[in-house]
């Protein structure tokens, strides 16, 4: 056995470099495969064997809901399995069969059919890019309807027909197609015509690119999908504006947003640069506007704050848990999370830009997945960004889940400096319920996955491990 492992390593050792890199690609591929799969096998196992209430919850979760959260959790949880193993496999194998220069080539064809030859390299990038992104696009949508209409739609979640699924697929392909084709030519020129310190100017073009989407994403890209209507004059407009006044929050307007079409999960942010911040709620966190508490179709501009309706209630926060949330999400703006997060964001964007200027010249790079007479720009960055920086990539990902727990443990702190910690409680129990959240993980699915600290941990850090 020692004698065949020294063989092979000596095998390994004389390969062309080319094709240690692609091997070194596979294995590191897999090898994180393997790692969530464990950590997923982990988590799996705290489903199926957690089947009663924990003693410190049982004052704030139900047998019922804690028995329905299960059920869903371990569901997705198994659907996350497959999904998984079918996108590590069908990656390897495109690998493999030399699926990435065949598409090159293919989209070569088409611009040729144009009359666009080899030197026309922008073009056949964007022939390229579609011809990949149709491809994710069927391959992926079996999954997304089985997870829509098979997982969903069992826990009680999905409010979507198929006809309007496919029309929303549909509409989101046109819609990045719309924004990817631009931005990609427009930066291939950068990288074409920018000299030596062509990754600073690709930086600062997708800075400003990401800046541009920011701004116009919830007012033109987002009301594309889902209905967006100011929130009525009324205690709750009026509390909430009070709020932002009190931190110096620049809000400019409300809006609730007609989430409840497609799903019954709900959720609220904050957008916007400078003096023009805007806030959006899901009518699926509003009580007084959730459909699940209506008994016929909800009409968002015509709802009120009638007191008498908020008995009976299924779903949803009531004005001071909403305030509370609210509380929570505009101490992330006063902390700085979110530039912050920007700032992070953008060292790591030059940094990226910055190797892919060293190592754009690495012709072995190209060669060990199948370009060896040619070293596209738009190849090259799939194949670093994608594949070479994929260690990096899972470092910095972990990094930022920890600090991303850090700071919701202080947005939680704002809120309980507010004089709210008693109503964000009782908030996120009941969102927690909503949604079907499962109160009890493994630790290190959790440290290694979980952006927002579980549930128990925000209780005992906000006061209270406990609802009457």
């Amino acid at each position: 056995a020692h004698q065949w492992l020294g063989l092979a390593m000596e095998t390994i050792l004389n390969l062309p470099i080319e094709n240690k890199i692609f091997y070194a690609v596979l294995v590191f591929s897999w090898t994180v495969y393997l790692w969530e799969a464990y950590l997923a096998y982990r988590q799996r196992r705290i489903y199926r064997l957690t089947m009663h209430v924990p003693q410190e919850l049982g004052k704030i979760m139900d047998t019922d809901t804690f028995e329905k959260s299960r059920l869903y959790q371990l569901d997705k949880s198994n659907f996350s399995f497959w999904s998984g193993l079918y996108s590590e496999t069908e990656g390897t194998l495109i690998l493999l069969f030399g699926g990435i220069p065949f598409v090159w080539k293919v989209a070569g064809t088409v611009t040729a059919r144009f009359g666009l030859g080899p030197e026309y390299e922008i073009f056949q990038s964007l022939s390229f890019l579609i011809l990949a992104t149709l491809f994710s696009a069927f391959t992926g949508l079996p999954w997304s309807i089985y997870n829509t209409f098979v997982i969903e739609e069992k826990h009680g979640f999905n409010q979507q027909t198929l006809g309007f699924f496919l029309k929303d697929a549909v509409k989101k392909f046109i819609v990045t197609q719309c924004i990817l084709l631009p931005v990609t030519s427009l930066l291939l020129y950068i990288i074409k015509i920018g000299g030596d310190f062509f990754f600073i100017y690709a930086w600062l073009f997708t800075l400003g690119v990401s800046l541009v989407l920011v701004t116009i994403y919830a007012d033109y890209i987002a009301p594309l999908f889902d209905k967006f209507t100011p929130l009525p004059e009324g205690e709750l407009k009026e509390e909430i504006e009070s709020m932002s006044k009190s931190i110096s929050f620049p809000l400019t307007k409300v809006y609730v947003v007609e989430g409840s079409k497609r799903s019954s999960h709900s959720n609220a942010y904050f957008y916007g640069f400078f003096k023009n911040k805007r806030i959006v709620l899901f009518d699926t966190l509003l009580e007084d506007y959730s459909p699940l508490n209506k008994d016929g179709e909800p009409e968002i501009d015509t709802l009120t704050e009638d007191k008498s309706k908020l008995k009976n209630k299924k779903q949803g926060c009531n004005n001071p848990e909403v305030l509370a949330v609210l509380g929570h999400e505009l101490g992330h703006w006063k902390l700085g999370h979110t530039v912050k997060n920007i700032v992070i964001s953008q060292m790591n964007s030059f940094l990226c830009f910055f190797l892919f200027a060293v190592l754009i010249g690495q012709k072995e790079l190209f060669m060990a997945f199948g370009f060896y007479n040619s070293q596209p720009t738009l190849i090259g960055l799939m194949i670093i960004f994608q594949f070479i920086f994929s260690p990096y990539n899972e470092v910095l990902s972990f990094c930022l889940t920890v600090l991303s727990r850090r700071f919701e443990f202080q947005a939680d702190s704002f809120a309980r400096g507010m004089g709210r910690a008693s109503e964000l409680c009782s908030a996120l129990i009941k969102l927690n319920k909503d949604n079907l959240g499962f109160p009890v993980a493994d630790w290190l699915f959790s440290m290694w996955h979980y952006s927002h600290p579980p549930l128990l941990e925000r209780l005992r850090a906000l006061g209270s491990t406990k609802q009457d």
